[in-house]
């Protein structure tokens, strides 16, 4: 299973979603600013870290969740800048609705969580263990 079939990977959010944001605002956070940057890199060319930094501001989830997943599926633990698992981490933190309206999402998501539940201590990977079983069950709840 791949990304979303419908979404062109070599283009920007702004481009997909047809909503151009400008320039940040002047006394934008380095955050702010971030995300306003990374609205015009092509969704394709995203690392582990840029979807992680959008998914935790929830920002274009409808397009980036299906890309997250294929690295997840890939490497369970993909890490971004923080820690191997952080992607997941981020990508269990998308609201519950999102997930009632995408059960094929959802199912892809279980089964990456099946791939962390054989690795047995997370600890033993250099993941924080705890962290990332607490999402995994606020999310199966």
């Amino acid at each position: 299973m791949g990304t979303n079939p419908d979404v062109d990977v070599s283009l920007t959010l702004e481009q997909i979603e047809d909503r151009p944001w400008g320039k940040p605002p002047a006394e934008a956070t380095r955050l702010v600013k971030t995300v306003y940057e990374l609205r015009h890199k092509a969704v394709g060319a995203m690392d582990t870290e840029d979807l992680r930094v959008l998914l935790l501001q929830q920002e274009s989830v409808e397009v980036l969740v299906p890309v997250a997943l294929t690295h997840l599926e890939q490497n369970p633990l993909a890490e971004g800048d923080f820690y191997p698992g952080d992607l997941l981490v981020a990508v269990l933190k998308v609201p519950q609705a999102y997930w009632q309206q995408h059960p094929d999402q959802r199912s892809r998501t279980s089964a990456v969580i099946g791939e962390v539940e054989a690795l047995g201590k997370l600890d033993d990977h250099d993941a924080p263990h705890d962290t990332i079983w607490q999402q995994i069950n606020a999310f199966r709840s």
